[in-house]
């Protein structure tokens, strides 16, 4: 590569990154870089300043995520300069965390090495020949594999699920094929499952987005319903890890009896004040 990027002569001046090889990658938050860091082909995926990313509402991903630093999470409420410099990094931190958790759940995610000024370092995910793998959008498949990808994927989501994540943007192409099968990438929207309120909505959309796709190939898969089926599980606290899918689910559809939740709020009401009153006297 005859220019190295801006950004990567950090990484070069202080011994991080040998070499830049070249671009191999360009998405809507970053662009990556095939690097030679510490002797080994690595990736350096270098996140596009806010201006100029194209990943929007990023407020329904953030939500639920634990900030420690209390001057930190005000100036990201208030959107000030510093609180902008500030929600970047926890963004890019969001998917060095992701990486890491995901990879100790034993997720197929890529291992991360460290996130530098906005350079997120982590290995090659690469084919049987040693080169770029390629995404699952540009890969040619049999019958049988599109079923063993899709349920292979599925249960990945179920393993990122129990560990306490959801991907947030999963689709064909943020999921790479190496040598061994789908290795899932780009997490830096990981939602926190049960502290978003949007998490059910998000989860069930990364879900019907593999049925949508393996669902071209195979139209069985279509008439499948995983989505719900693994929520259902994971907020009755009975999903874990081997759980067996079946991809039917059965709504309850029973009415509910507006009459006894009135009744119940206002019980509620009456013991509230029934407090309050003890309380004053």
């Amino acid at each position: 590569m005859k220019k190295t990027p801006k950004r990567l002569q950090p990484l070069i001046r202080d011994g991080i990154v040998d070499e830049v090889i070249k671009p191999i990658m360009s998405g809507k938050e970053a662009e990556v870089y095939l690097v030679l860091s510490d002797g080994q082909m690595r990736c350096a995926k270098v996140y596009k300043d806010v201006n100029k990313r194209s990943f929007q509402k990023a407020a329904i991903y953030r939500e639920g995520r634990t900030e420690r630093n209390s001057r930190r999470a005000r100036a990201m409420a208030k959107r000030s300069n510093y609180g902008r410099r500030e929600e970047e990094d926890s963004w890019q931190n969001a998917e060095v965390e992701a990486l890491y958790r995901l990879a100790a759940a034993g997720v197929r995610v890529p291992k991360p090495h460290g996130c530098f000024d906005g350079v997120l370092l982590m290995d090659l995910v690469a084919d049987a020949q040693g080169n770029v793998a390629p995404r699952l959008s540009d890969v040619d498949m049999s019958e049988d594999t599109v079923e063993d990808y899709h349920q292979f994927l599925l249960m990945e989501l179920v393993r990122m699920l129990c560990s306490g994540l959801i991907h947030g943007d999963l689709s064909e192409y943020n999921i790479l094929v190496d040598a061994q099968g789908p290795v899932i990438i780009d997490l830096p929207q990981a939602v926190d499952a049960s502290g978003n309120n949007n998490a059910k909505m998000i989860f069930e959309r990364d879900v019907n987005n593999l049925k949508k796709f393996f669902g071209r190939f195979n139209p069985q898969i279509l008439s499948s319903n995983y989505a719900a089926e693994i929520w259902s599980l994971y907020e009755s606290g009975n999903l874990h890890p081997d759980v067996k899918l079946t991809g039917r689910f059965k709504y309850n559809n029973k009415k509910a009896n507006v009459k006894e939740v009135l009744e119940e709020i206002e019980d509620a009401r009456e013991e509230a004040k029934a407090k309050e009153r003890f309380n004053a006297t």
